[in-house]
């Protein structure tokens, strides 16, 4: 079991009536496999693609400016992709993360 699934149960143990996090999102926005929660979720690993890519720009230190020199964007598309991943093409993201960082993509699919 995972260490976040671990603190949701102590926790829900130890206060009785909070809520877990999970709970909030399944009673907000339904379970896993409806149209709505299938939406947030999505828009949360696009802003997880946003904040990963900042923070790897910074340890590199790297500004905004360096980075989209790099790739040949504009700063300003450099900072809607660490604000909101959801507009970044594949080709866009391979760009970033392995000319501009010197990293490498690794995507996985689950069926």
């Amino acid at each position: 079991m995972n260490e976040y699934l671990q603190g949701e149960k102590a926790m829900k143990k130890k206060n009785g009536n909070i809520k877990t996090w999970s709970q909030i999102k399944d009673e907000q926005f339904g379970k896993k496999g409806t149209a709505l929660r299938d939406e947030l979720d999505r828009e949360f690993d696009a802003f997880k693609i946003g904040i990963l890519l900042r923070k790897a720009r910074q340890k590199k230190n790297l500004t905004q400016e360096d980075l989209a020199e790099i790739i040949s964007k504009k700063r300003s598309y450099i900072s809607r992709v660490e604000n909101d991943g959801s507009n970044i093409t594949l080709k866009t993201l391979f760009d970033i993360v392995e000319k501009g960082l010197g990293g490498k993509v690794n995507i996985s699919i689950q069926v």
